[in-house]
């Protein structure tokens, strides 16, 4: 009877869309903007700019995750993720209700929305990775280069065969730019440090635009790249050290809910008090608000590091 009243009430919302002539992507935006909407006050707006007042779980969220899609190039992507993070939130919710379990109904609803978000975030680390190795080749070559002809234009220019996408389109924007539009290489260095998010190759660009009027500072160059290998053996380093206990957090959550239906099996009688009475039914939405909250925490503590000045 459950399942026939949740497929009428998908109906009756899906008529609600025909009848106002609404897409899902329209409803989205509409519903996270009010979510993620600016402070209506300017004394909550100078709050969240002293941090006396901490922004909602929901809006840092979704900052954190709009700057990942901006660095990564992937900023057309957000309105998608966000009607995926409202089908989740549906589905969620539909699990609970088929399972008659209404103490569990706002954990899965939220829980859920948030694993779109968490799946960016988990991405965005292996980008990060990906950029930073390509940056220490590319900064690397070019920076040997340019010890020894002291020609910025030439060192990247005789090294383009050599690099790789995302950095290669960059550094081909950038000769171009001095090639075709204009010749200022100072302007064309600080266009150059705003096309990728990365402290370590920031302050390469900034000792590059140091060296255009002093080029005795170029034998700064090759300490700051150094950084870029540091930075990549600390993070194998960590990532070694994290295999363990985030393998055995998988493990974890796979027993957790592996244990409901053997639960079945194994005794009737408890299966039944867990899924059917109230007692049972709280225990089960805490453990899902723990698994959620424990997910977070594993995806955040496992970032990989990055360097900052």
């Amino acid at each position: 009877m459950t399942t026939i009243l949740l497929i009428a009430c998908i109906g009756m919302i899906a008529g609600f869309f025909i009848l106002f002539g609404l897409t899902p992507m329209e409803f989205t935006s509409a519903v996270f903007t009010k979510l993620t909407g600016r402070p209506k006050s300017l004394r909550d707006e100078l709050d969240e700019f002293t941090r006396r007042k901490k922004k909602s779980y929901l809006r840092r969220e979704i900052d954190e995750v709009q700057s990942i899609l901006r660095v990564t190039g992937r900023t057309e992507r957000f309105p998608m993720l966000c009607v995926l993070s409202l089908l989740f939130f549906a589905v969620g919710a539909s699990i609970a209700i088929m399972l008659s379990n209404f103490f569990l109904i706002p954990v899965m609803a939220i829980g859920c929305m948030f694993l779109p978000f968490w799946w960016v975030k988990l991405t965005a680390g292996h980008f990060k990775k990906d950029i930073a190795a390509e940056l220490e080749t590319a900064l690397s070559i070019i920076t040997t280069a340019y010890l020894r002809n002291e020609d910025i234009l030439t060192a990247v220019e005789e090294n383009l065969p050599y690099l790789n996408p995302p950095v290669l389109s960059v550094f081909k924007e950038f000769v171009s730019r001095i090639k075709l539009i204009d010749p200022d290489i100072t302007a064309a260095l600080h266009d150059l440090k705003s096309r990728i998010d990365n402290t370590v190759y920031a302050e390469w660009c900034d000792a590059l635009i140091a060296c255009q009027h002093d080029r005795s500072l170029k034998t700064t160059l090759t300490p700051i790249v150094s950084k870029l290998s540091d930075m990549r053996v600390v993070n194998a380093e960590l990532e070694n050290m994290v295999f363990e206990p985030r393998k055995e957090f998988i493990v974890m959550q796979v027993l957790v809910i592996g244990n409901i239906p053997l639960l079945h099996f194994l005794n009737q009688d408890w299966y039944h008090t867990l899924m059917h009475t109230p007692l049972g039914q709280i225990i089960l939405t805490i453990c899902a608000a723990v698994m959620f909250v424990s997910t977070a925490f594993v995806i955040k503590l496992t970032q990989p590091i990055e360097y900052r000045r």
